[in-house]
């Protein structure tokens, strides 16, 4: 995976929240907590977001919000989101 930048990783009690930034634009947004999808079986939410950080309902990956993941569903869905073609 060739990342740019991971950056606002949080943890809490029983909370996680990071963002993943690609070279093509887009980033990932990676979510557990109570009242994420899947947060309270400690699985992750993946949501995908432009370079501006507004989320992106418009790949063929999700047309919303990716819940219920563990960490081989994450990193599955990473690898997707890297080899989307570049976002104007």
């Amino acid at each position: 995976m060739q990342t740019v930048k991971v950056g606002g990783e949080h943890w809490a009690k029983n909370q996680y929240v990071k963002v993943v930034k690609f070279n093509n634009g887009y980033q990932a947004s990676i979510v557990s907590h109570q009242y994420s999808y899947g947060g309270e079986n400690g699985l992750f939410e993946i949501g995908i977001l432009d370079r501006e950080g507004e989320f992106v309902y418009d790949t063929w990956i999700t047309p919303d919000v990716i819940g219920h993941l563990d960490f081989a569903g994450v990193a599955a869905i990473l690898k997707d989101i890297e080899e989307l073609p570049p976002r104007n």
